[in-house]
This record gives structure tokens, sequence and C-alpha cells, in this order.
């Protein structure tokens, strides 16, 4: 808990609680899911090895219907996949880390994405922003989708620009990419479960990482125009105990 953060009510306590039976029993129901559609999905592979040949029309539209078949069961397994990673997360493990080193991390793990796809990352960090409560392992999946998402925003290449800054109540970090945009009917949607406007997609990318950035006390927001591109900003508090001070041993970026 951050500190001078308010005591929390009965009323919220009960919720919280409410909440986490509901996860656990939301996960324990996609795992039922999960079990029965690998099994499915077994059994089309095995079923497309038998008619890997097929030489007859018949043959040739049973193989057909298998594979329609088996591209819905892996669909549906990612949904499952993403769906537990939404409903299981923790109370997280918060400890002091450097926002600036988290993003450098994920952005040298898109880096040969970027290179492939003709990708300008432009990297400005403050070399003195201080220090924030942060899961590292929880926040850098957040931002990997961030990274990604601005990636995909531009096939054809382009700018993507990372950049922390101080605030007057702790640090923020601005991923702006120059690609595609969004419209502002996708914009109202985009942080809903289950919202998505990609061929495959399972509409719980984004509301993960806003879940997992609230979840650290902070909050995103997203400013877009088509054609232009879009900037999503992260802002998080900084806990007076920390302020102005860097992870131990870490060397300024």
């Amino acid at each position: 808990m951050m500190e001078n953060e308010p005591p929390v009510s009965e009323s919220e306590q009960k919720l919280r609680m409410q909440y986490h039976e509901l996860a656990q029993l939301s996960g324990s129901l996609a795992h039922e899911i999960k079990n029965p559609l690998s099994v499915i999905r077994m059994n089309m592979d095995l079923l497309a090895e038998d008619l890997e040949e097929a030489e007859t029309p018949r043959e040739r539209r049973v193989r057909n219907k298998i594979d329609v078949v088996h591209r819905q069961c892996l669909r549906l397994e990612n949904i499952l996949n993403d769906f537990l990673k939404f409903a299981r997360l923790r109370q997280l493990d918060l400890k002091p880390g450097s926002l600036n080193r988290q993003i450098e991390t994920v952005l040298d793990l898109f880096e040969p994405q970027a290179r492939e796809n003709q990708v300008d990352v432009l990297r400005y960090f403050d070399e003195d922003l201080p220090m924030i409560l942060l899961d590292a392992e929880t926040l850098q999946a957040a931002l990997v989708n961030l990274v990604k998402n601005a990636l995909e925003a531009m096939p054809d290449g382009g700018q993507l620009l990372a950049r922390t800054r101080i605030t007057r109540n702790g640090v923020a970090l601005d991923l702006i990419d120059d690609g595609e945009g969004i419209e502002d009917s996708v914009a109202l949607n985009m942080f809903s479960a289950f919202y998505s406007t990609k061929d495959g997609g399972t509409g719980l990318g984004l509301p993960t990482a806003r879940k997992i950035i609230e979840a650290h006390g902070g909050r995103i927001g997203v400013q877009s125009q088509v054609g232009a591109g879009t900037q999503f900003t992260l802002e998080f508090a900084t806990p007076h105990r920390l302020a102005g001070k860097r992870p131990t041993g870490e060397m300024p970026l």
C-alpha cells in the first residue's frame, strides 16, 4: 500500500472479496473449457493426418471442414489463455523499481521486429526519474502489449517514440507512434473486455494492460487521430519516501 493511501471501507472490502471469488470461479471455468477443447483439437489433428493425401472431392471437403474446426479451436484456446491472464491478476508484489528500466527492457525485446518493419524507435528517458513501486513481471506484460500494438499500427514503417518524464504527482511514460491512428468509436471501446477490431484478436490485451496499470495505482490515457498516429500515456504516483531515488546500483540511462 502506498503512503497516505486512504483506508479501505467495509463495503469496498466486500466488493473486493466478491471480485476475487468471481475471478477464481471464472478461472476455474476457463480451465474446464480448455481441457475438452484441447482433446477436440488433438483429434482434429489426427483426422487431418488421416486425410493428408485426400484424393476424392468428398475427402477434400471433409479435410477443409476439419481445418475450419482446427482454426476455431486454436482461436478459442487463445481467448481462454488471454482470459486467464486477465482473471488471474493477483495482488501485486510492489517493490521500488525504475520505470525507465522496464520500458527499456521491453523496447530491447521488440528491437529486431522494429528494424524488420522499418520502424525507428526513439528513446527519451529522464535520467533523474524517481523510482515507483512496481511489479516488474506484470508491468512489463502491460508494456509489451502497448508496444506490440504500436508496431502493428505501422505496417509500412514509421516512428515510435518512448518518453519518460516527471509530473507534478509522480512520473509518466508516453508511447507515441505515427501509425494509422484510432477512430473515435474504437477509442471509446478499446479498453472494454472482448472488444477487438483485429482478425483473430481476443479483445483482452488492452483491458488487461489497463488492469495491470491501475493495480499499480496508475492510470492510462490515449489520444489518437486517424492517419496521424496514437499516444498512450501511463502515469504513476511516486511515494514520498521514494521520490528522487534510483534503484540501488542502477546507472543513469
